[in-house]
């Protein structure tokens, strides 16, 4: 059997880019995240057992310009002045490190920092604690849910990671990003 890829380190990064064409509004919001010199490869949303969360300069380190780099990303664009874009990256880790976590993403409009942030932590942990088998109630607030999770002591970190900037008001395509990008 081959070996497998499991990240040990991940790192967390958000950049916004303007420009008037969508592509390259792309790319300045990759550059200001730090990650444009790379080959980013989207993979979906488990957080592996025992990975470490270092920061940005840290990881940075350990990738090679050029190299493939697999990230959970989050991306919106906009040309339409004043529009609120977002985009979030939550992380819901459980509290025994032999087991996975779960890393969600959300690209969307009008949502400010805060309510984005409160989304993704919710979706990311909402996720985990399914495959732990808790019960939820949808209808609930996600401060009660969270304080569900807290007391039977099964999640035992959320973090979210959220990008969000206004349309130029000239119109000019905006970008925000916001990854959480696997080390090896």
């Amino acid at each position: 059997m081959p070996a497998q890829l499991v990240p040990q380190e991940m790192f967390f990064t958000k950049g916004v880019g303007k420009h008037k064409h969508s592509l390259q509004s792309f790319e300045h919001a990759l550059r200001d995240a730090g990650i444009a010199q790379f080959n980013l490869v989207r993979v979906s949303s488990i957080y592996p057992p025992e990975c470490k969360i270092v920061s940005r300069q840290t990881g940075l380190k350990k990738l090679q310009t050029g190299g493939i780099v697999h990230c959970v990303m989050a991306e919106s664009r906009t040309d339409e002045p004043s529009r609120l874009a977002c985009a979030g990256i939550g992380l819901a880790i459980p509290a025994k490190p032999n087991q996975f976590g779960y890393i969600s993403e959300h690209h969307g409009y009008g949502m400010t920092h805060r309510r984005c942030a409160d989304h993704v932590e919710d979706m990311a942990a909402t996720m985990l604690a399914t495959t732990l088998g808790i019960e939820l109630d949808p209808d609930k607030a996600y401060d009660e849910r969270r304080e569900i999770y807290r007391t039977q002591k099964l999640i035992v970190k959320t973090r979210a990671e959220v990008q969000t900037a206004r349309g130029d008001k000239d119109g000019l395509w905006t970008t925000v990003v916001s990854a959480a990008v696997f080390c090896y």
